[in-house]
């Protein structure tokens, strides 16, 4: 893996002036396997429950992100979707029941999140939790349903848990890791943590 960061446009919208509310910004959209991503406007739905809605400030993209848009495994396509599961940003707004994190902190998303209450989770040996761990056939969010939108109102699929070749995404907060405020001029480089050092963790199999 060899990623890339890139910065995403830099938009007007004011984490208290966009809570709770429909936002509509730009994402790379794939429409099927191979075909060439349409940037374009979107609608992006407010967090639900243990949800996080994020402001992406960086993204990366590794071999995974050419895989699943060449769909080179027939059943894991799932068309359109917004694909790029490395990235930092700011989040914008939080779900209920979300704690451990609040408006204008700064995050990485990761595409294997933790429940930290699953019999993996507890355990010392793995880091692929039951409920949040990675699933290369998950296009939706947990209840089944997708937080984007094209402007005619058809759904656009998730992927890895994360979708972050777009300027805001929603996530579960198990797959949402807060950053210490110092290291926050490095978030260009943070983008790594998303892939990198879990997918180690797991070949490790720590």
């Amino acid at each position: 893996m060899a990623p890339t960061a890139t910065k995403t446009a830099n938009r007007s919208n004011h984490p208290n002036e966009t809570k709770g509310k429909i936002i509509t910004c730009k994402a790379a959209v794939a429409y099927g396997p191979g075909e060439p991503l349409v940037v374009e406007e979107i609608i992006v739905h407010p967090p639900r429950k243990m949800e996080v809605r994020i402001k992406i400030l960086y993204t990366s993209i590794c071999h995974t992100d050419l895989s699943g848009w060449q769909g080179e495994s027939e059943p894991q396509r799932a068309f359109p979707r917004i694909f790029g599961h490395e990235a930092s940003g700011i989040v914008e707004s939080v779900g209920e029941g979300v704690s451990d994190m609040k408006e204008r902190d700064y995050v990485v998303v990761i595409f294997n999140g933790e429940c930290g209450e699953c019999v993996y989770c507890t355990c010392e040996k793995t880091n692929m939790c039951e409920k949040f761990g990675v699933n290369p056939m998950k296009k939706e969010m947990c209840d089944g349903t997708s937080r984007f939108s094209t402007k005619d109102g058809k759904a656009i699929f998730h992927f890895m848990n994360t979708s972050t070749f777009t300027e805001y995404t929603v996530v579960d907060s198990a797959c949402v890791v807060k950053i210490n405020p110092q290291y926050t001029s490095s978030l260009k480089n943070l983008t790594l943590l998303s892939c990198g050092v879990s997918t180690e963790l797991e070949a490790n199999g720590n």
